[in-house]
């Protein structure tokens, strides 16, 4: 006899669950006895997913057209129930049943379960299809503020990364006639390397012997220049995200073709595209231009070196788009403190040139030290660039070095001694102002 009291209570719990494992635990509660769900399906639960198990049960049942047909099946002590969907078998619960009124209620049940299942299914299609065109999206975001590859190369490694989580993903690029590594920064499976360089400019996506393993050309101008390369950590790769992985390559591909064009453009640009400063070939110009107008009118004129400390722990623990975010950050702050006639630049990385004219030493040290500490008294809201971690604000701090431009000394000698003493105040602890002297020492 069917316990519809009790199937009422199940089916409002099963409303609840959103994964196979809490369907098993709804269902195991309510038989009070320990059940195992078997899906087709590796959208829903990957390690649950036996792809012989059909043919076993062929194999060791008489009745298994029964069986197909939505009839339970009992070998040994173990009753197993068929998952049925518009006629088609998408999955079983097994079961320790007994009873005939077991056997009643759990038929009930998995037909309900079976729509579940799909909604489940239809669910996480739709969140990968989310993630995939955001995937899409982001990548060709990446050239509106970046353009030197092994800058942007990280970044698309990471939204790869992130999109793929079941996959190692890796990329090479061509260079001078070979494939070279580009992201992550090692390999440690000497095959995946060897593979590369076998395929040369075959347009065709490669797999291994054991389907795990995806080679998916970077296609640039009908010529191959690249490979993405992902490494499944579980099962076989799977026709979904053959898909996903090739049209992703697809736009790799055109961004970094695009950024290698807007690249060379930008050679004879002046502005820095992630912060607005002036880039370092149009510094060198304003620097021959300060100390030349320095020199004629007789004026001081100082050069400051900073450095965002730690930086490279901001990129490796969360993300580039994260120190993106950053530097955009430390800049607005530069640009807020500085005044009009300040000339600021983006030196390279995370380091920036800040050349102060008609200043002195004294007045220097004032502008780096409002500099410093308007920094490191910044809290950076990183959430809506990095989501996945549990940390939403960050704090960083930058180190400087100065120099005042002497009459004895070569142009080109300015920003390099302020390096010299930003690198002393980094040796010295970080967080902190050196001046340049013969022997720099911390500033009081």
């Amino acid at each position: 006899m069917i316990d519809y009291k009790a199937l009422k209570e199940f089916f409002h719990s099963l409303n609840a669950c959103n994964n196979i494992e809490s369907i098993e635990n709804l269902i195991s509660a309510f038989s009070k006895r320990s059940v195992t769900i078997r899906i087709f399906d590796e959208i829903i639960r990957d390690d649950m997913v036996n792809p012989d198990y059909i043919n076993e049960l062929n194999t060791n049942l008489k009745n298994f057209e029964q069986f197909i047909e939505g009839k339970p099946i009992t070998i040994k002590d173990i009753t197993i129930y068929p998952i049925l969907l518009k006629g088609q078998l998408i999955g079983a619960i097994e079961c320790a049943l007994n009873s005939k009124n077991d056997i009643e209620n759990m038929s009930v049940v998995s037909e309900v379960i079976a729509l579940k299942i799909d909604n489940i299914r239809l669910s996480g299609t739709i969140n990968k299809s989310l993630e995939f065109h955001n995937a899409m999206k982001n990548i060709a975001k990446i050239i509106e503020t970046q353009y030197e590859l092994n800058y942007i190369l990280p970044i698309i490694g990471e939204i790869l990364d992130t999109f793929m989580e079941n996959h190692l993903v890796y990329i090479y690029l061509k260079q001078n006639g070979k494939m070279k590594l580009m992201w992550p920064g090692a390999c440690l499976d000497e095959k995946i390397t060897q593979k590369v360089s076998k395929l040369g400019s075959n347009k065709d996506i490669t797999f291994s012997r054991n389907k795990k393993m995806g080679f998916f050309p970077l296609v640039s101008e009908n010529s191959v220049i690249g490979y993405i390369v992902t490494k499944s950590t579980d099962e076989e790769i799977t026709p979904q995200e053959v898909y996903y992985i090739q049209q992703l390559a697809i736009q790799t591909a055109t961004t970094i073709t695009r950024a290698k064009v807007y690249a060379e453009i930008l050679k004879h640009a002046t502005l820095d595209a992630l912060t607005g400063f002036y880039n370092r070939r149009q510094l060198e110009e304003r620097v021959r231009q300060e100390i030349s107008q320095a020199k004629r009118k007789g004026y001081p004129l100082c050069a400051m070196m900073a450095d965002i400390d730690f930086f490279k722990n901001v990129n490796d623990s969360y993300g580039h788009a994260a120190g993106d975010l950053v530097l955009k950050t430390i800049s607005k702050i530069m640009r807020s403190q500085l005044r009009e006639y300040d000339i600021a630049a983006r030196y390279g990385g995370e380091e920036f040139v800040i050349l102060l004219p008609n200043t002195k030493k004294s007045e220097a040290r004032m502008v780096a030290e409002r500099l410093r500490k308007a920094i490191s008294g910044k809290v950076i809201d990183i959430e809506k660039v990095n989501t996945k971690n549990k940390i939403k604000n960050i704090n960083v701090t930058i180190s400087i070095g100065i120099c005042e431009f002497s009459l004895a000394d070569k142009p080109e000698n300015l920003v390099m001694n302020a390096d010299k003493a930003l690198y002393e105040a980094k040796d010295l602890g970080r967080n902190r102002i050196v001046f340049y002297t013969e022997k720099p020492k911390i500033s009081k």
